[in-house]
């Protein structure tokens, strides 16, 4: 039988809307929309109203592809709203028989065990060991005899303020809610392979304003975290040492902010506006503050993330090394630095490529998107419990007839929560993925032709003007 499938990609720089038809489990994509994003900063909702439109328009383009008019959607949601923990379940088994209902219980008690806040939502129930009477390490306990089953779970849960406000935005684009996925589990199903998965794997999302870390160990999820980083923070930190307008150094950023294969490099300059100038209002810049700037940065955001690596006390684990995939990667020579920070092999990734209209999703900044419409399709781990307090398990339907715990499981009333409104107003709308990117035209660069003899006076007179 076949479904038709949207999964909508809420980033902190653009929204991607992607609708798929899905048979025997094979994905078909027949419609994309994209929009930047409005009303969200640092993965957050900031403004509401701002954000459902920006919702809206994305998934209206989407449908005016696709010829279809689906309004039940997976989302995406930020790691900047969540927060992780660990717990373990045990139970008796009667009857000696495991099967579905069986593993629901024993993760629904390793719930019941867990300490939630009242202030938190359930959003994933990952497990990552079963453990069968004596026997440990148990992949799959499904039609196994025994009578005792333990289990050990990754819970990840969201703030019912900040996750009711998403809701809103969701609900005023008109699009009603199938399931909510944390965004780094969602690219961690559209670049990995089951190889990497098995041998041990840490996948690192790098966005505009975010980067989320997740440890895959034995094709279960270990750890997730979250940095307040990304490539934004390039732009920003470009736009003040260059004294130029955000929009200029964003360009900058595209065209030279990765790092200098030779030494030639960094001796030309570039002519650029200066802030406030208008048209006459220019001067030259050395590219070598730029490739500066650029990797002092990008250095600090990849020794966050090897601390946090280290912090999961799993790097040992990790046979098949680091992904990395996200719009940031695309900066030259970030594998060689991650390489040399990490400490262990790096490969940058795409996600894998789906049927249909799959020209304008080739980017590493559509990774989220795609995993998406792959959980939507049944690419999720062994078992779960997902955002809608229902069992998954791999290659299977949903088991509408087993019944959560309620334990730390309360309806949530968005009514009761605050929203936040801080207004994020921004005029540029692209409506297609290849808008996104920026005219270059502005920048003009300037060749710089010297001996060696006059090359340190050159550079001197170059760090005065800069100065003064």
């Amino acid at each position: 039988m076949e479904q038709t499938l949207l999964g909508i990609d809420i980033g902190s720089t653009k929204i991607c809307a992607i609708i798929a038809t899905c048979k025997d489990g094979i994905p078909h994509i027949i419609g994309t929309g994209f929009h930047k994003s409005q009303g969200l900063k640092k993965g957050s909702i900031t403004n509401i109203e701002q954000a459902s439109r920006a919702i809206k328009d994305a998934v209206n383009d989407a449908r005016r592809v696709a010829g279809t008019n689906i309004n039940k959607a997976a989302i995406s949601i930020s790691g900047a709203y969540t927060k992780s923990t660990n717990s373990n379940g045990v139970v008796n088994i009667p009857n000696n028989e495991i099967g579905i209902k069986e593993i629901n219980r024993v993760i629904q008690t390793a719930l019941y065990n867990a300490s939630i806040p009242s202030e938190y939502e359930v959003v994933h129930i990952l497990p990552y060991n079963f453990k069968l009477d004596d026997q440990d390490f148990i992949d799959d306990p499904m039609g196994m005899s025994g009578s005792r089953l333990e289990v050990s779970v990754r819970i990840i849960t969201a703030q019912k303020s900040s996750l009711g406000n998403l809701k809103k935005a969701i609900k005023g684009a008109g699009i009603e809610i199938s399931n909510i996925v944390l965004s780094s589990y969602a690219s961690s199903i559209a670049v990995l392979s089951e190889d990497e998965k098995n041998l041990g794997v840490a996948c690192i999302d790098m966005g505009g304003s975010t980067c989320e870390l997740m440890v895959h160990v034995g094709n279960s999820l270990r750890y997730n975290d979250f940095l307040c980083l990304g490539s934004n923070h390039i732009t920003n930190d470009l736009a003040v040492a260059l004294h130029t307008p955000h929009s200029i150094a964003e360009q900058v950023k595209i065209q030279y902010g990765g790092f200098p294969k030779a030494s030639e490099d960094t001796e030309n300059l570039i002519e650029i506006p200066s802030i406030g100038g208008g048209d006459s209002g220019k001067h030259q810049v050395s590219l070598a503050t730029v490739y500066s700037v650029s990797y002092a940065r990008v250095e600090e955001i990849l020794q966050f993330l090897a601390k946090s690596l280290e912090h999961s006390n799993l790097k040992d684990q990790l046979g098949s090394g680091v992904v990395l995939t996200g719009g940031m990667t695309q900066l030259d020579g970030i594998r060689d630095l991650a390489m040399a920070l990490f400490g262990v092999p790096v490969r940058l990734a795409k996600p894998i490529e789906i049927d249909g209209l799959f020209t304008d999703l080739r980017g590493p900044e559509y990774s989220t998107g795609i995993g998406l419409i792959l959980y939507a399709s049944g690419k999720y781990t062994n078992y779960e419990i997902d955002s809608e307090k229902r069992i998954r398990y791999h290659n299977e339907k949903l088991e509408e007839d087993v019944a959560p715990f309620t334990k730390n499981i309360l309806p949530f009333d968005p009514l009761r929560e605050k929203q936040q409104t801080i207004p994020n107003p921004v005029n540029s709308v692209p409506k297609s993925g290849s808008d996104i990117k920026q005219d270059l035209s502005d920048i003009k660069e300037i060749k710089k032709i010297h001996t060696k003899n006059n090359n340190f006076f050159g550079q001197l007179w170059q760090k005065l003007t800069q100065m003064f």
